[in-house]
């Protein structure tokens, strides 16, 4: 079983991706968080979607 992690073929391209990755994931964790800390403050019954 291959490591996912491995360096493959890294170019322009690919640390380019690799940028637009981190940014994203970074944005994603920072707006997860926020969405929690809002949850957490509105008592957690206000806002749920129960689906």
């Amino acid at each position: 079983m291959s490591d996912k992690n491995s360096p493959k073929k890294h170019g322009k391209s690919g640390d380019a991706r690799e940028d637009r990755l981190k940014a994203a994931l970074k944005a994603n964790l920072a707006r997860r968080k926020a969405q929690a800390k809002a949850r957490a403050g509105s008592d957690g019954k206000a806002g749920q979607d129960k689906g």
